[in-house]
C-alpha cells in the first residue's frame, strides 16, 4: 500500500503517514526499522505494510480495517518504481 510521510521524529523513529484518502495512520520505531530507512521527510511517498488486529478497539489516529479491528503499520520504506 502507498502513503505519504506526514510526520517523523528522528529521536523516537516514529511518526505518521497519510493514506491516499487523507486518513492519518501512525507508525512506531519497529515499523520504521523494518524498512531499513535512516531518515524520512514529510511529503515523501512511502510503501507501507499493515496488519489488522481483530477485536482491538479503534483509537485516535488509527484506521479501522475491514474486519473491524485496528490497522497497524508493520513496515515503512521508500516507494520505488
Amino acid at each position: 500500500m502507498q502513503a505519504t510521510a506526514y510526520t517523523y521524529d528522528p529521536a523516537t523513529r516514529s511518526g505518521s503517514v497519510l493514506l491516499d484518502d487523507g486518513t492519518p495512520l501512525p507508525f512506531d520505531a519497529e515499523a520504521f526499522d523494518a524498512g531499513g530507512l535512516r531518515l524520512l521527510r514529510p511529503g515523501q511517498r512511502v510503501r507501507i505494510e499493515t496488519e489488522t488486529s481483530a477485536g482491538t478497539e479503534t483509537g485516535t489516529g488509527t484506521e479501522t480495517g475491514a474486519e473491524g479491528g485496528r490497522r497497524r503499520i508493520t513496515l515503512v520504506t521508500l516507494q520505488t518504481f
